[in-house]
């Protein structure tokens, strides 16, 4: 009955098909037209066919590469800062919230420590940044952490800015013997994204610690086998393959991170990433040509990413 009725099921389908089409196809595909567009098409392949003169071909992509305007919008600096945030970022959430999930299913009270390292994930990242805005404040009668670093007899560091800091993380003659990014700001952020994403990392990983037998533990432990060894040889390679799945969302996260530096700095002194670059080439200096090609260079940094993912996973489904 249902082989007679061979377009039965893509009548069901048809809904989720529709808005998948004109929610992520069209807009994906615009998008990669409009990055071959000038400056004023910002209606993509609707401009291309009432115009065609608009069709600058790959400039858009040879002023990314380029970088002719350095002082306005440094698209190697942001560049080089999604890689920092790619690398730094995945590499410290990942440990650190594995840290914590070992931590925490050794204490006695496990569900109000893992609450309290989860909250700031509970509470909106726009909300988090203005928090650890004012945690950084210049003014240490504001800024908490210069507050403790006056405290212990050290000058007060401008961490966003970095501009007028007496030291970097690099030199200590100041910040203008420094390449621009690796200033204290962008660091400063990134401390502030592996804040607010270890507690994901550690309800993930711990969810995986939990699923670990006890009698496998038990037989190493009366075998001899410290912790450490335990650790090292049965939990790490049993945890594999939760690990890839938190760094994989985190590279993620890394790779399209927006919020967190918008609203900190707005990706002034340097610390522009790829997606604040492109928001401020699109919707402030009405450069949708040049910002469409900015958020394709994104696109295919994530799309490769999420493919070997889901291969992965596949993989791992038809192993088991």
């Amino acid at each position: 009955m249902i082989g007679r009725r061979w377009w039965t099921p893509w009548i069901w389908l048809s809904p989720a098909l529709v808005l998948l089409t004109v929610f992520l196809f069209y807009p994906v595909v615009n998008t990669f037209v409009t990055s071959f567009m000038d400056a004023d098409s910002a209606g993509g392949i609707w401009d291309l066919i009432d115009d065609p003169d608009k069709f600058v071909g790959l400039d858009n992509y040879e002023f990314i590469i380029d970088n002719p305007r350095p002082l306005v919008s440094n698209t190697h600096a942001a560049l080089y800062n999604n890689g920092l945030w790619l690398i730094l970022f995945t590499g410290l959430t990942v440990p650190v919230g594995l840290l914590f999930a070992v931590l925490a299913a050794r204490v006695r009270y496990e569900a109000v420590a893992k609450s309290a390292i989860f909250i700031p994930m509970a509470i909106s990242f726009v909300a988090a940044s203005v928090i650890w805005r004012f945690m950084y404040e210049f003014n240490p009668d504001v800024g908490t952490v210069n507050a403790v670093k006056t405290e212990l007899g050290s000058a007060s560091t401008a961490w966003l800015q970095d501009r007028g800091s007496p030291q970097t993380p690099f030199v200590d003659a100041g910040p203008d013997s420094a390449w621009g990014p690796l200033q204290v700001n962008n660091f400063a952020l990134i401390l502030v994204g592996v804040w607010m994403w270890a507690g994901f990392a550690m309800v993930v990983l711990s969810a995986g610690l939990k699923g670990i037998s006890t009698e496998v533990l038990e037989a190493a432990r009366v075998d001899g086998a410290g912790e450490w060894y335990i650790f090292r040889r049965i939990i790490l390679p049993i945890l594999s393959p939760t690990i890839v799945v938190v760094a994989t969302t985190l590279v993620i996260q890394a790779l399209k991170k927006f919020d967190l530096v918008w609203v900190m700095t707005g990706g002034r002194a340097e610390t522009d990433v790829v997606a604040t670059l492109f928001f401020t080439e699109a919707f402030r200096q009405g450069e949708f040509g040049r910002g469409a090609a900015l958020a394709v260079v994104l696109l295919a940094w994530v799309v490769p990413i999420m493919v070997i993912s889901i291969r992965r996973f596949q993989f791992q489904e038809e192993t088991r």
